[in-house]
């Protein structure tokens, strides 16, 4: 990629179906289509729904990537790589066969409305904060360390090891 990358973060659940093989197969596409060089991948984690809870445990992982795309077309690349994959839209915090969200884009900060970066919910969700600190644990956004964020938030919602 040219010297003009950016570091990012991708936070990815899913809870229908194959869930492992859905998060893979995401990070494949991504990654395989060349807008995005995936670079670290965290450990899957299952985590209970959050807002709509009657539904089934979520797989969560975190990805480190470079992109040369700006912010909106790397939005619109995660959004093409979900529908590629099937996912269809539907109420709000509900099963999901994938999605993608960015979690941040270097330093950058920007707030539209269809996109704010870092990430609005990054702070409050154990579920991103745990799987971004296992492989950033040194990440400082909008001067919070995403590894204290994510001691912290661990205490108060329960994360385990996707084993199965």
């Amino acid at each position: 990629m040219p010297s003009s990358t950016r570091d990012i973060g991708l936070g990815l659940g899913s809870n229908i179906g194959d869930k492992p093989a859905n998060i893979a197969r995401a990070l494949d596409l991504l990654n395989a289509r060349g807008l995005v060089r995936i670079s670290k991948i965290s450990a899957l984690y299952r985590t209970a729904p959050w807002g709509n809870l009657e539904q089934e445990d979520f797989a969560n992982a975190c990805a480190l990537a470079t992109t040369a795309a700006t912010p909106l077309e790397l939005l619109a690349e995660v959004k093409a790589v979900e529908s590629l994959m099937g996912r269809e839209e539907s109420v709000r915090w509900g099963p999901r066969l994938i999605d993608i969200d960015i979690l941040f884009y270097g330093d950058t900060t920007l707030d539209v409305a269809s996109l704010t970066l870092p990430h609005k919910d990054l702070f409050q969700r154990a579920f991103v904060l745990v799987p971004l600190a296992e492989i950033a644990p040194d990440l400082v956004l909008g001067g919070k360390s995403v590894a204290a964020a994510a001691a912290l938030a661990a205490k108060d919602q329960a994360l385990e090891f996707w084993n199965s």
